[in-house]
């Protein structure tokens, strides 16, 4: 009750009524919270009578709404990294925080309702559903979350005294569409599409949920350097535009000096870390 008081005295409320929502949110900013915390991370994978440890002790963390690049060559552990960003995977040991939630506790059912709700995916190789058009692959992201605003109630007498901010809508996939420059390929089926045109309808699907986490395996692997670099600007852009957290793991340490942030991962384990004060433009990326 102490905290709930500070909090009413720094607000300014003197009517006694406690939102406990918004005190939670005032907590939670004051004491300057990583969105993502890694803490000694590591996940093993038994090969016959050896142990194999892809990540090992990785430990940092992300601010909400950075642009993150994590970079590293083949074999590195990066995708084993994004697996359990993403609850794709569990890790063996350590802890995951993110949004103040420890995923690295999770049971297969609450990973399961945290990454359908709270995660974007952005894959190399599009994953698209072959017989469903551009539209179609956005609508099938939604339909899968159908996500709902919640009511925060005061304890006190169960009144509703606020709708949490913190929930997000879905967007309209006609919408998201438009932003990624398709709305006139909506129709068209994936083997209709080029590359660069397959890729922006798999971002729209992944932003049409409206996650807080945007999680990019080698987006631009599979095109080449302009559409690479269209693929960028776009994820930039979005990061910018809806302050979700995005992380593009890639080999390719050409894009690092677009990131807000660069964490390169050798060996299973972080090797560098460092912020860009003033992140280049991704026009002036070249490779």
């Amino acid at each position: 009750m102490r905290v709930l008081r500070l909090f009413n005295n720094k607000v300014g409320r003197t009517d006694g009524i406690i939102n406990y929502y918004e005190c939670a949110m005032f907590m939670k900013g004051h004491a300057f919270m990583a969105f993502i915390e890694l803490r000694d991370v590591y996940k093993t994978y038994n090969s016959g009578a050896n142990e194999v440890r892809a990540v090992d002790g990785i430990s940092f963390e992300m601010n909400k709404g950075e642009f993150v690049v994590v970079v590293g060559p083949s074999g590195a552990g990066k995708t084993t990294l994004l697996n359990i960003l993403g609850g794709m995977d569990a890790a063996s040991g350590g802890d995951a925080i993110i949004d103040g939630q420890n995923i690295a506790k999770f049971n297969r059912k609450q990973l399961t309702k945290f990454r359908r709700e709270d995660v974007g995916f952005v894959f190399q190789f599009y994953n698209l559903v072959q017989n469903l058009t551009a539209l179609e692959n956005v609508e099938l992201a939604v339909q899968a979350t159908k996500k709902k605003n919640r009511k925060i109630r005061d304890n006190a007498d169960a009144r509703i005294i606020a709708t949490n901010p913190e929930d997000r809508k879905n967007l309209s996939p006609e919408e998201v569409l438009e932003k990624v420059g398709l709305s006139e390929r909506r129709n068209n089926f994936p083997a209709q599409l080029s590359g660069g045109e397959q890729q922006r309808v798999s971002i729209a699907r992944a932003l049409a949920k409206n996650p807080k986490l945007l999680l990019c395996d080698e987006p631009t692997g599979a095109l080449d350097y302009q559409t690479g670099k269209s693929i960028l600007k776009l994820l930039w852009q979005s990061c910018r535009d809806t302050k979700m957290t995005v992380i593009v793991i890639t080999h390719n340490k050409a894009i690092t000096p677009m990131a807000d942030r660069v964490i390169r991962i050798k060996n299973g384990k972080v090797c560098e870390e460092y912020v860009n004060e003033y992140p280049v433009p991704t026009e002036e990326i070249e490779w």
